[in-house]
C-alpha cells in the first residue's frame, strides 16, 4: 500500500510541475536611456564642490564627464544644467532662490575618449556664473551658503533623464557616478 501511495504522489508531482517555453529577449528590443558619468573627480561623493567668495572668477566646480549611451553615446543631445540658490546663512539677510538655466552643454562639445569610447567633456562652472545666473551679488551670499546644481541629459531620441527619473544604482553607485546633482559651497 506504500508503494502505491508514494507512487500516486510522485506521479501527481510530476504532473503538477508544467513549464512554459519563455523566448529570449533580444538587446536590440530593450528600451535604453543614457547617464552622463562623473569620470573626475573620482568617486564623486556626494557631488560637493567649493567656490571662494574672495576669489568667485577664480574658484569652480569642475569634472570631467561622460556621456553614455548605447552605441558608445550616439544618442547623447545636450546635458542641461539648472541652478538655484541656498540661503543657509540668514545673518546677512535672506534671499529668495528658484531655479534658474545655467548652461546647455552640447554633444558636439564632447570628444570621443580613446580608451572607452565614450563622449568626454570637462564641464565646469565659477562662481561668477553662478552668481549671474542666480542674478545675485557677492554681498548676496556668504560662507556656508550654497548653489545647487541638476542635470538633464537629453537624448536625439526626444527621452531626458535626471534624478527625478533614474534609479539608485545609476546615480548612487560608485560604478556609475551620475548623481545629476552637483552642490556647491560657498567658502571664504
Amino acid at each position: 500500500m506504500k508503494q502505491y501511495l508514494m507512487l500516486a504522489l510522485l506521479g501527481m508531482g510530476s504532473l503538477s510541475c508544467k513549464t512554459d517555453m519563455v523566448s529570449r529577449i533580444e538587446p536590440a528590443d530593450i528600451e535604453n536611456g543614457g547617464y552622463i558619468r562623473t569620470v573626475t573627480p573620482y568617486p564623486v561623493g556626494n557631488s560637493t564642490f567649493s567656490v571662494s567668495k574672495a576669489n568667485l572668477g577664480g574658484t569652480k566646480m569642475e569634472f570631467v564627464a561622460e556621456a553614455v549611451t548605447p552605441n558608445q553615446g550616439a544618442l547623447f543631445a545636450t546635458y542641461d544644467l539648472t541652478i538655484r540658490f541656498v540661503d543657509a546663512t540668514p545673518a546677512n539677510g535672506t534671499t529668495p532662490s528658484t531655479t534658474v538655466a545655467l548652461k546647455s552643454i552640447p554633444a558636439s562639445a564632447f570628444t570621443k575618449d580613446a580608451t572607452t569610447g565614450y563622449p568626454r567633456a570637462t564641464i565646469a562652472v565659477t562662481g561668477t556664473e553662478a552668481l549671474t545666473a542666480t542674478k545675485l551679488t557677492a554681498a548676496d551670499i556668504t560662507n556656508g551658503d550654497r548653489f545647487e546644481v541638476n542635470g538633464t541629459m537629453k537624448l536625439t531620441n526626444g527621452k531626458t533623464f535626471t534624478a527625478a527619473n533614474t534609479g539608485a544604482n545609476i546615480t548612487g553607485g560608485a560604478f556609475y557616478s551620475s548623481p545629476f546633482f552637483y552642490r556647491i559651497n560657498v567658502v571664504n
